[in-house]
């Protein structure tokens, strides 16, 4: 019969007076018992009675189901299942350990079982990323599967960054708007409100402190940060007026893209919209032919459209229309640790798909002064040369003690369009001895005279005198015979 049968609860019992904060002597006197009775049944040698069962829950307000040993037997079974891994052959714990484990606190019981779940996930994360990176930066060119991010790149760069049908309808609806008879900002909040019904509403940042821009649908309305300065305001507005034109346009473009995973494809349409927002801003002939009549003078061209230096670069790298083509730029976007957010290859460029940049390129210089153009003229390991533009570009913080982001926008192009740029005055475009040598970064670039290396080239075997130092760190290279 169920009453006959004994019941062996210690740990759990133990676990109870615990959490309850009492000594065995308190507990015993409310279960009428003796301490040293209480003691037997906590280390098992002693089964706990139906009566003193239905004491513990009567003084203790606890259900009978919580003492039954549910938990303790899925814990239990997480735990052999943890520890029959083989990183844990050699631990010598006994199915009596695993037991008295799960038995002490099921819940810590399962917080190993998490803990071991996430680090199989790490390890199996790690290992196909180390596998893409291989694939990518050493492989023979076979195309491993993407992480979302790099396959919305690998899209636009297929598409030269540039997609006419948005050109087209972000210049009809500028014409339409009269935008560049008003301040930006101004002519878009009232298209949005006219238009669509929707106001805008500038906020404090502690009301938004991890947002930009936020879209109510149920209140009709788009809430900008304060920190935004102009050029931000009226981009963020542009952005929510081509989600609200040209939403089929896009989808268009996203289902012809190729792109199967979800991610991949929101994080395509965000960047379809953005381009829309840029082309609504910096409408394509318009832009195209200012650029051209100010020698592509960047500041200038942010004055006369409204628009922040980022936004203008970035603009820059789009104007790809037949019959009316502008330097086909690169840009990058780093911070100051090196770490790459933004890239976008043009003319040949050549980027890492991950990791860093060359120490010698001067995007790393424009940090020791805030907002002036650094130029430059660098040569790829293949003999290619680019003139090189880069500035540092800033985003507000929210006060005191919390200070805005920096980083630097490279742009460039390769030499032969030089002579078209308003910065490259002063410069002997024909003397290659005036170019700066870089890589594409340390790992790849196999230039074994560079005194900056932060690593050893992969694909180059170097030889280690204990001699002779080198100008490299990483050992002198081998003589051939």
């Amino acid at each position: 019969m169920a009453s006959d049968k004994k019941v062996f609860a210690g740990p759990r019992i133990r676990r109870l007076r615990r959490e309850r904060g009492l000594t065995q002597a308190r507990m015993a006197a409310d279960l009428g018992i003796s301490a040293s009775y209480l003691n037997l049944i906590e280390r098992d040698q002693r089964p706990v009675s139906v009566q003193i069962l239905l004491k513990l829950a009567e003084v203790y307000d606890v259900e009978l189901r919580t003492l039954g040993g549910d938990d303790e037997a899925q814990a239990l079974t997480a735990l052999r299942e943890v520890f029959a891994d083989p990183l844990f052959r050699d631990a010598g714990l006994t199915g009596q350990d695993l037991q008295d484990m799960a038995g002490a606190s099921p819940v810590a019981a399962d917080a190993v079982a998490r803990l071991y779940r996430a680090w199989q996930e790490s390890v199996t994360n790690g290992s196909i990323l180390a596998e893409r990176l291989a694939d990518r930066d050493m492989g023979d060119g076979a195309e491993a599967p993407g992480l979302p991010l790099e396959e919305v790149r690998d899209f636009i760069n297929s598409r030269n960054n540039h997609f006419p049908e948005l050109d087209d309808a972000a210049e009809r609806l500028y014409t339409q708007m009269g935008l560049g008879a008003d301040e930006p900002y101004v002519s878009l909040r009232n298209t949005l409100r006219d238009m669509h019904g929707v106001s805008t509403r500038v906020v404090p940042a502690d009301m938004m402190p991890l947002e930009l821009r936020r879209y109510d649908r149920h209140r009709q309305t788009i809430f900008l940060s304060e920190l935004l300065d102009q050029p931000g305001r009226s981009f963020q507005l542009a952005y929510q007026l081509g989600y609200f034109e040209q939403s089929r346009t896009i989808e268009d473009i996203v289902e012809a893209s190729g792109l199967e995973s979800d991610e991949a494809r929101r994080l395509c349409r965000v960047s379809l919209a953005n381009y829309f927002a840029a082309a609504l801003l910096m409408p394509y002939a318009a832009f195209h032919k200012t650029a051209e009549a100010t020698h592509y003078d960047i500041r200038l061209l942010g004055r006369r459209f409204g628009t922040s230096f980022e936004q203008v670069c970035h603009r820059l790298t789009t104007l790809q229309r037949a019959g009316a083509r502008g330097i086909p730029f690169f840009l990058i976007r780093v911070d100051n640790a090196g770490n790459v957010s933004k890239r976008f290859s043009a003319a040949g460029f050549h980027f890492a798909r991950f990791g860093g940049t060359c120490p010698r390129w001067n995007v790393h210089d424009a940090f020791r002064v805030p907002g002036q153009i650094y130029t430059q003229i660098v040569q790829m390991e293949d003999g290619t040369r680019y003139f090189s533009i880069a500035r540092t570009v800033s985003r507000a913080g929210s006060g005191i003690g919390v200070p805005g982001d920096q980083y630097v926008v490279g742009l460039g192009c390769e030499i032969a369009h030089a002579p078209r740029l308003v910065y490259s005055q002063g410069y002997d475009l024909d003397d290659e001895r005036g170019a700066m040598p870089i890589g594409v970064n340390c790992r790849l670039c196999e230039r074994l005279d560079c005194s900056q290396r932060a690593f050893p080239p992969l694909k180059h075997r170097l030889t280690v005198d204990d001699h002779v130092r080198g100008i490299s760190p990483f050992g002198v290279p081998a003589r051939s015979a």
